[in-house]
């Protein structure tokens, strides 16, 4: 079985008849991969990607016992995020559990299937079962929870290719309980964190040597919108938080994007967004929220420093938003990222890009059931203004 994989996965299917021939006198006499001495093995697995390398190790005990090697995996981390190389993050995965652990937390997706439990007539009854307390926090839960204890690793990458990795320690800007941070809706920007402590920090750019669409004009996106859907196709997000206290890390992007938005604000601009749903249970009345990572590129003409066709990465930002579309505070957002390090997950794409979708099913449910709430309220004051006005006049006549 070990080498029925091995010819299949590793030297192709075009090779498989040449190298039966080849050890068809070795595997006659003996078992398998019985002949292949363990540097040859491992010299075999670490030339594959983590899930082939996982699947490896469940076909025979001698690939099993080798993909426990720690070397494997931090190879496999490496080349997926790049931003693992660096000694600092090496040392954070290690005091984690290693990068086999860390690989498993963080390549699946966090799934989130609560969602569909979620009623909008559940929602509206929070004011009268909630306390300021409740909603805003408790300050007894915030004792084990630092903004400091949070790593961000990032890695952003276009057509199988690393142009951006960063990597923030903390959340900068907090200070203190009683500051403004956890009061104020959460907001971690990469480049406004970043730029300020990296004096060396480059432009992100996309132009034709990445693979971006050639010979393409504002005028002419806005007719075909070619660029967008190249953009959109190519691009891939991968926002992994580590919580060092508690050794705990998930992956909070979608990896593709969920949804968009071309020239907004302006011609020159394109929004793409990523996210997933955590859970809130406890925490906020509405028992789940979007992590929202919003990813902006700005075309730069010759004019501002740039080449024909060249989309500069301008702003990479985490918020969390409620159902109702309001931005979390940073206390409550501590405690919400905290509980999303727990959360299932999935190798699975369309199954978080399905949780996204009930989530955005739901709110927009919820939205249209206020405004009919809000169109009813308003009837109701302008037939109640009417029936006062009217009271009013025959009582003058």
């Amino acid at each position: 079985m070990c080498l029925t994989w091995l010819l299949h996965f590793v030297l192709g299917f075009n090779l498989i008849s040449d190298v039966k021939r080849t050890l068809k006198m070795s595997v006659s006499s003996v078992d398998g991969l019985a002949s292949l001495s363990s540097d040859l093995c491992y010299d075999i697995l670490r030339r594959l990607d983590g899930a082939n390398l996982a699947i490896a190790a469940c076909t025979c005990a001698a690939f099993s016992s080798i993909s426990k090697e720690e070397r494997l995996w931090e190879d496999v981390c490496s080349s997926m995020w790049l931003s693992t190389n660096s000694n600092d993050v090496k040392n954070l995965i290690a005091s984690v559990g290693g990068f086999k652990k860390f690989y498993a937390d963080c390549f699946p997706l966090i799934v989130n299937k609560e969602v569909p439990e979620f009623h909008c007539n559940d929602y509206y009854d929070y004011p009268q079962e909630w306390t300021e307390a409740d909603y805003y926090g408790n300050e007894d839960e915030l004792e084990n929870i630092s903004p400091s204890d949070f790593v961000s690793i990032v890695d952003i990458r276009y057509r199988e290719k690393t142009i951006c990795s960063k990597v923030i320690w903390g959340i900068p800007y907090e200070n203190g309980s009683s500051g403004w941070f956890y009061n104020c809706p959460f907001r971690l920007d990469l480049f406004a964190n970043t730029a300020r402590d990296d004096e060396q920090a480059d432009d992100v750019v996309l132009s034709l040597s990445d693979g971006l669409y050639p010979s393409w004009s504002i005028e002419k996106e806005r007719k075909d919108g070619k660029l967008w859907h190249e953009l959109r196709d190519g691009i891939r997000l991968s926002w992994i938080l580590v919580n060092k206290k508690t050794k705990k890390a998930a992956n909070l992007s979608s990896w593709s994007p969920i949804g968009g938005q071309r020239h907004w604000p302006t011609d020159k601009d394109f929004l793409v967004r990523f996210g997933s749903i955590l859970p809130a249970k406890d925490i906020l009345p509405c028992q789940v929220v979007e992590c929202i990572l919003i990813m902006k590129f700005k075309v730069v003409d010759a004019e501002d420093g740039g080449s024909h066709g060249t989309l500069k990465l301008s702003e990479l930002s985490m918020q969390l938003g409620d159902m109702e579309g309001s931005h979390v505070n940073g206390r409550n957002s501590l405690l919400i990222l905290k509980e999303a390090l727990n959360c299932p997950r999935s190798k699975n794409y369309s199954e978080a890009l399905e949780s996204c979708r009930m989530y955005s099913k739901v709110q927009s449910e919820l939205k249209e059931k206020k405004m009919r709430y809000e169109s009813r309220l308003d009837t109701v004051w302008i037939l109640g203004s009417i029936v006062a006005c009217a009271t009013f006049c025959l009582y003058c006549l």
